[in-house]
């Protein structure tokens, strides 16, 4: 366990060191995140204030009004997702190959994939909407698989954006790709991406138990502006926290995709340190 925290704590700071170089890459997801919220309240908000959403529940089978909204989100949200993540994604390629990324680079090299992405947003779509339709109707055995199975098509489709931005390329044949370069060059466990989770899940918790401590503080002063001052600091400092993990996932799938394609080893990866965060079974 020890050995999986310190292989996962060498590769954030190897990928640190690449946003520390481009922090504009820190726009990517803010972008991204801002477009999901926009996206979520463009869908659900009518539901709610026209009521539709009772209309759309039935017990005899799927709904096809439901279904055709729920893909129709799904697909939207999903598309938001993959152009920043491809946009940030591409902007770290640059820097791994030695140039000096934009924030406009990024966005270029996205909607340089835009029929792609919609493809691709398709696809996990479907998926996503598949297995949230056989999860809302098994039982207890039933959704732990469907986690698996959920968890599965993670993992294929880790590299898929790396593909894209690299490949002139099709969605299917990218995840085609993304699949067999995982079988290839790591097996199918993946431990340092799971090591990412695990060191930001710990930040969040310090952050957690640290607000708590603040906040009784606060509120033993009695205080409502310096507790409105905590609640902002604190929702801050948690969106902060959220837009470096999602850059430096980033910038981990796009070094992983190089290592994987047999490109030079970007400075600050080693690439030992890259084969060992995937384990064969």
């Amino acid at each position: 366990m020890f050995e999986r925290f310190s292989r996962s704590w060498q590769l954030i700071k190897a990928s640190a060191g690449v946003l520390s170089q481009d922090k504009e890459l820190l726009v990517f997801p803010l972008l991204s995140t801002i477009s999901a919220l926009l996206v979520g309240a463009t869908f659900i908000v009518p539901l709610v204030a026209t009521n539709a959403f009772e209309g759309m529940q039935s017990e005899e089978g799927i709904n096809p009004i439901a279904a055709i909204i729920g893909f129709a989100f799904y697909f939207t949200q999903y598309f938001v997702i993959f152009f920043f993540n491809t946009a940030l994604v591409g902007a770290a390629m640059i820097r791994l190959d030695g140039g000096d990324p934009t924030v406009a680079d990024g966005l270029r090299i996205a909607s340089k994939k835009f029929v792609p992405l919609l493809g691709y947003a398709a696809i996990a779509a479907t998926v996503g909407l598949i297995l949230r339709a056989i999860q809302e109707r098994a039982g207890f055995v039933g959704k732990w698989v469907v986690g698996l199975l959920g968890a599965a098509w993670t993992v294929a489709t880790f590299l898929v954006v790396p593909v894209l931005v690299s490949r002139d390329i099709g969605p299917i044949d990218a995840v085609k790709e993304s699949a067999v370069l995982l079988k290839k060059t790591w097996g199918e466990n993946i431990i340092g991406n799971g090591g990412l989770g695990i060191i930001f899940f710990l930040f969040y918790l310090l952050l957690a138990f640290a607000f708590v401590g603040v906040f009784m503080l606060a509120g033993a002063a009695k205080s409502g502006t310096l507790m409105a001052i905590l609640i902002a600091t604190a929702v801050f400092a948690f969106v902060v926290v959220a837009l470096v993990q999602a850059a430096l996932s980033g910038i981990y799938a796009a070094a992983l995709y190089r290592h994987a394609t047999g490109a030079a080893d970007a400075p600050g990866f080693d690439g030992a340190l890259l084969t060992s965060a995937f384990r064969v079974k």
